[in-house]
């Protein structure tokens, strides 16, 4: 693909080794010819480095391969998930987790990308149904558009959430962001 089509999440194939874009900005100084300023984070050893690409450059993107997987359960080695199409069960690390590790719990189905038969990162759904279990008592004159108060989760995460939701009840959360989106209905 051309350099001018990159996109931030894109995993390319620069010096032979695999990379995510983190962030991308296409630009046309004046009078010179456009290029592509990239930030990359080089997937099998964390380094994060910046590169320029010629906007008409051709970059070789990577082949991935995703799959529908469930979490089974965490221990002291990684966590546990299961492949939903083949029932074949893997021990993912902290590594390819990373931050989305925290909000993983037992029966959660994710996609997983796998580039040359190994896992490199995970997508996580959209939203989550937790339940909070402390946060201050509920305001009585707590209204929609109140301020908010922090909540602790079933998970352990913290979120802050609108003054009426109570201890005990099930929220939305959206996991990737980590924002509160509704009650659960």
């Amino acid at each position: 693909m051309k350099a001018s089509d990159i996109r931030k999440g894109h995993v390319l194939i620069i010096d032979g080794q695999p990379c995510r874009v983190m962030d991308f900005q296409h630009r046309t100084p004046g009078n010179l010819r456009a290029f592509v300023q990239v930030r990359l984070r080089n997937l099998t050893s964390g380094n994060t480095f910046d590169t320029r690409l010629s906007a008409t450059e051709f970059v070789d993107e990577a082949r991935l391969d995703t799959k529908e997987m469930q979490v089974l359960y965490r221990d002291a080695n990684g966590l546990h998930v299961m492949d939903n199409a083949t029932y074949d069960q893997f021990t993912l690390d902290d590594e390819v987790t990373g931050d989305a590790g925290a909000w993983m719990e037992s029966g959660m189905t994710f996609i997983t990308e796998w580039l040359g038969g190994r896992p490199i990162a995970i997508e996580l759904p959209s939203a989550v149904e937790l339940e909070v279990v402390e946060t201050a008592p509920i305001m009585k004159t707590a209204t929609k558009t109140a301020s908010t108060k922090p909540a602790k989760l079933s998970n352990g995460m913290t979120v802050q959430v609108p003054e009426f939701v109570n201890q005990g009840e099930r929220i939305r959360v959206n996991p990737r962001e980590g924002v509160y989106l509704e009650r659960a209905k």
